[in-house]
């Protein structure tokens, strides 16, 4: 096997109007972010750059843009700028979140982020904050929520605790209508499970064993403080936004014609989807990386090791998605017995359309030695 390579870091986009509580959500994920190393862009809009100073000292690396959209800069290489700060290998990140203004276009920033020509960094979903309390006033002042919404590849519908429940109701239901295939889960305060949008980081036995507090040591101390009833366990932790996650292996290779097309009409609410993908006769040489955040799919190849079970590994993560049908659609994809091989290197064509260029052009031994670590980011 080649030797291993730097990972590639998920940039996670958080966009929502001014109030939804996008830096109350982000600052609960670096409460409980359980060892995993959060880079953060704050993008604020004015000069001064309240939501840095919020966020501040609870992250090694956070850069602030101040003064200005950063969706309005002119191509992607100003992103880039920032994101490169972030993807030293000295800062030893886990992930990367921007936490947009509030006056940002997410679609625009997703963009830029798809455009970027950092090589380390991989699209990590965008997440839409909305504020349940003020939802209609928010859409009436400013109607382009319904297009941030149906962009968006996950929605939070926060602060569902300051409406009744039938209100609660409608709101989702309105909801889940603009952001169509989008996963939408309801918060309160911003919680949610930070393995919602990335995975926890896996480190060496004992590297988290150390003497002095970490920062979310001391704020889960500080949350107990205040309140009484968490028992030893932060109030933060009390994690109120539910999901699926649901795990599928096949020693059968996938026939790559079927499982495109299950991937083309995957259902409502499934977020994210990553593991690895046997295609058998398509390539007998390669294995093949999945990761997959709403709309955005990819594929990379990665040579079998002598000797490895040919396994297709796949964890699905969503809300309201039916786990039964969703194992039922992905064994339904599996080979026949003995498939027509021209077939099937026929079938891999829509496959390939989702494998960066450079594994196409046949650098596969450059991009083969660190996909399982970027499907383990993703």
């Amino acid at each position: 096997m080649p030797p291993p390579r730097t990972p590639q870091i998920p940039v996670v986009v958080l966009a929502g109007f001014l109030g939804s509580g996008k830096t109350t959500l982000l600052n609960h994920l670096l409460r409980n972010r359980a060892g995993t190393r959060i880079g953060v862009i704050v993008n604020d809009f004015g000069a001064i750059e309240i939501d840095a100073m919020t966020v501040s000292g609870q992250v090694g690396s956070t850069v602030s843009l101040g003064n200005g959209c950063l969706c309005c800069a002119v191509d992607a290489s100003e992103l880039d700028t920032f994101l490169e700060t972030l993807t030293r290998p000295s800062a030893r990140l886990d992930v990367i979140v921007i936490e947009a203004s509030g006056l940002a276009e997410p679609q625009e920033l997703v963009r830029m982020l798809l455009a970027s020509d950092n090589p380390h960094i991989l699209y990590g979903g965008l997440v839409e904050v909305v504020d349940a309390a003020e939802f209609d006033a928010t859409r009436q002042r400013h109607p382009e929520l319904d297009r941030h919404l149906a962009v968006a590849d996950l929605v939070v519908l926060n602060k569902t605790d300051r409406v009744e429940e039938d209100e609660r109701e409608r709101l989702r239901a309105t909801v889940t209508e603009l952001s169509g295939p989008a996963a939408v889960i309801s918060a309160e305060h911003g919680r949610i499970d930070p393995e919602l949008l990335f995975d926890p980081a896996l480190r060496p036995d004992g590297a988290a064993m150390a003497g002095q507090l970490s920062f979310e040591d001391l704020l889960r101390q500080e949350e107990c403080d205040e309140h009484e009833e968490c028992d030893g366990h932060g109030h933060a932790d009390h994690l109120h936004a539910a999901y699926e996650s649901v795990d599928f292996t096949a020693d059968v290779p996938m026939d790559p014609r079927r499982f495109m097309a299950f991937l083309d009409s995957r259902p409502d609410g499934l977020y994210r989807i990553k593991g690895f993908v046997d295609f058998g006769a398509g390539d007998r040489d390669n294995s093949y990386a999945l990761h997959a955040v709403g709309r955005f799919l990819r594929f990379v190849p990665r040579p079998w090791a002598r000797g490895e079970q040919r396994l297709t590994q796949l964890v699905m993560i969503g809300a309201g998605i039916d786990a039964d049908a969703l194992t039922a659609g992905l064994a339904a994809c599996r080979a026949e017995p003995e498939p027509d091989a021209a077939h099937t290197e026929r079938a891999m064509w829509g496959v390939l359309r989702y494998v960066p260029e450079p594994a196409r052009e046949g650098d596969a031994e450059a991009d083969a030695a660190d996909v399982r670590e970027a499907a383990a980011e993703a």
